[in-house]
């Protein structure tokens, strides 16, 4: 058996990386850039970062806004007329995983218009051409979408998110630069950095990981644990950490998937509109010990990762439970809730659990689960 590895074909980190944008541009004979960004990155001027070097470099550029929090398939069907009336030939995105995630699916559809059809693209479709170029700015330390193959579409009609999975849409160059997201409030930070902690264990322990994934998962673990608190309280270096530890979880989760934590935390966005990394986080130890007994001795190298003593004279139970419980402390140390009591009704559990069964994340889990098994981890958050 052959394992697939894909990444950026080029990416640009530390501060500053965004000024390489124009000779990226020009030296791929690029002509005009579709330029999608959410309304809130326009309005504080971080969108303008970006403009002012292509201002700079005399490249035309179009800018698209319609883009909400959790994408819809309205935003990229608009997207999608929007970049065809501009006459572009590139996209470039900023944002997190809303501005990036609509981007893909506007790039792949212009350049296999037989998927117009936004739902024909849920799970791993069969696209037959690369995406117009993407160049992707990432404003969050979360996602990493600026380096996977993933992205996710709200379908709003039905109430739940569509994950998408494609070779084809990859951003070609990603700008990963700390000095476009010193503008993430606190609570942003908090949610985006416990999304990439979140892709990193999940894509440790996920059933289709190996030793080179495990290589970047288990280095992402450690950068984000030593990181994160202090990004939250807003240190220049807590920042540029968190920028290189949130790619280096999507360098390995994009080629081997996630599992039931992401699963759960879908439905929660497609039908309360919960942030996602808030989702995740709060999910996140409980599925832990769900999982545990299915995950060998990686919760002895979790643990290590994550700044705990001692780990090599534990006992199985013993570090299990520390690899869970600092996870636990690095999110009550950022301010992340813990349960899911002022989001989740009751009466909604049967559709979650569902909708969480029926993800694309689901398979990947190390535990095989149920529907069943999933309303029990709902019913014991709330």
């Amino acid at each position: 058996m052959s394992n697939r590895f894909i990444l950026n074909e080029t990416s640009y980190h530390g501060a500053g990386a965004i000024s390489n944008i124009a000779a990226e541009a020009v030296g791929r004979g690029l002509k005009k850039a579709f330029v999608c960004s959410d309304p809130d990155l326009i309005k504080f001027g971080v969108t303008a970062k970006v403009l002012k070097v292509l201002d700079e470099a005399g490249l035309a550029y179009e800018i698209y806004s319609k883009i909400k929090a959790n994408p819809t398939i309205e935003n990229v069907q608009t997207g999608v007329n929007a970049y065809k009336a501009a006459n572009a030939d590139y996209i470039i995105a900023i944002g997190g995983g809303s501005s990036i995630d609509t981007a893909k699916a506007i790039g792949i559809i212009i350049n296999n218009p037989e998927f117009a059809d936004v739902r024909s693209l849920e799970g791993v479709a069969d696209t037959k051409n690369k995406s117009v170029p993407i160049f992707a700015v990432p404003t969050t330390a979360g996602t990493a979408a600026e380096v996977t193959i993933n992205y996710v579409i709200t379908d709003a009609e039905k109430n739940r998110k569509m994950v998408c999975v494609d070779p084809h849409d990859i951003p070609v160059v990603a700008f990963v630069d700390p000095d476009m997201m010193s503008s993430m409030p606190k609570g942003l930070t908090a949610a985006t950095g416990m999304d990439a902690l979140t892709h990193a264990i999940e894509g440790y322990i996920t059933a289709g990981a190996w030793e080179l994934s495990d290589m970047f998962h288990l280095k992402a673990i450690e950068i984000i644990s030593r990181s994160l608190r202090d990004a939250v309280a807003g240190t220049p270096k807590g920042r540029e950490e968190m920028a290189l530890g949130q790619y280096i979880a999507g360098m390995g989760f994009s080629n081997v998937g996630l599992g039931i934590v992401h699963s759960m935390a879908h439905p929660l966005g497609a039908l309360y509109d919960t942030p996602h990394g808030i989702a995740n986080a709060i999910i996140l130890p409980t599925v832990m010990e769900y999982n545990a007994e299915s995950t060998g001795d990686k919760y002895k190298y979790i643990a290590a990762a994550m700044g705990v003593k001692g780990t090599e004279t534990m006992s199985c139970a013993e570090y299990r439970k520390a690899a869970i419980d600092a996870v636990k402390k690095l999110s009550a140390d950022i301010g992340i809730p813990e349960n899911l009591k002022e989001i989740v009704k009751k009466e909604d559990i049967p559709f979650l659990a569902r909708s969480a069964y029926d993800d694309a994340c689901r398979p990947g889990n190390p535990r095989q689960t149920s529907v069943e098994d999933i309303t029990k981890l709902y019913e014991s958050l709330i």
